[in-house]
């Protein structure tokens, strides 16, 4: 299953990448795993758009890399993007929360509902460190190896890319602190944007201006935060 769906990809630096794992310990027990979840439980994303992230952002592409942890597990919402859901669903907590910040950065900022492919498109890589969910289980496929093939991901971008922004949100995201090398690229770090958290902190962390400036630093155009009618430019 692996292999087809990675196949996929049009990238050719991400999809090797992907297959300079295919001898690790971990790569034939996610494949049966994931193979099995698919036949046998409902599970999200739906299966074509597992590596959605991949498709929307090359690697060359990539300024700024947001790390969630799961997808989410409610029907009708993840699509293979960290945080975002598919046009026209409600918006969730955590990404009402990411909002919320961006417009203290940003007081000019508007939305458009809670799909951000156009970020993707801009050069961010919307990242889970988990790739699957079962429904209704949040965190059900942290077991299957996917954290592996993750942080492979974020280490290759540190140490093929320069100036990158890594946004780590949350524990388990700042556990991938350890493939990235400070001295090269900026690291945010602080806690999750779900209603549990976001207010010991993320709500008034700056990173999306923090982020900004630092591209605008390192002559790398910025992200376009601010005014989301350029949705229909990226669609």
């Amino acid at each position: 299953m692996l292999d087809k769906l990675i196949s996929k990809i049009p990238d050719l630096e991400w999809r090797n990448i992907f297959y300079s794992q295919k001898d690790a310990d971990y790569w034939s027990s996610l494949d049966l795993q994931l193979t099995e979840a698919y036949q046998n439980h409902v599970v999200f994303p739906e299966s074509d758009e597992i590596f959605s992230a991949f498709h929307l952002c090359s690697f060359q592409e990539v300024k700024i890399v947001i790390i969630g942890q799961d997808p989410y597990h409610g029907p009708d919402q993840a699509h293979g993007l960290s945080f975002s859901v598919r046009p026209g669903v409600a918006i969730p907590p955590s990404l009402r929360n990411i909002y919320r910040c961006i417009k203290n950065d940003y007081p000019q900022f508007t939305y458009h509902g809670g799909n951000l492919n156009h970020w993707s498109k801009q050069g961010m890589l919307m990242l889970n460190s988990t790739l699957t969910v079962e429904k209704g289980e949040a965190g059900s496929h942290r077991h299957f190896g996917w954290e592996h093939m993750t942080s492979n991901v974020i280490e290759h971008l540190s140490k093929r890319k320069k100036n990158l922004v890594f946004m780590l949100w949350g524990k388990p995201a700042q556990t991938k602190r350890q493939f990235i090398d400070p001295s090269n690229h900026l690291i945010l770090e602080s806690v999750h944007p779900s209603p549990l958290s976001a207010y010991r902190g993320f709500l008034d962390c700056g990173h999306f201006k923090q982020a900004n400036e630092y591209l605008l630093k390192h002559k790398i155009s910025p992200i376009d935060w601010t005014n989301l009618h350029t949705l229909e430019r990226f669609m």
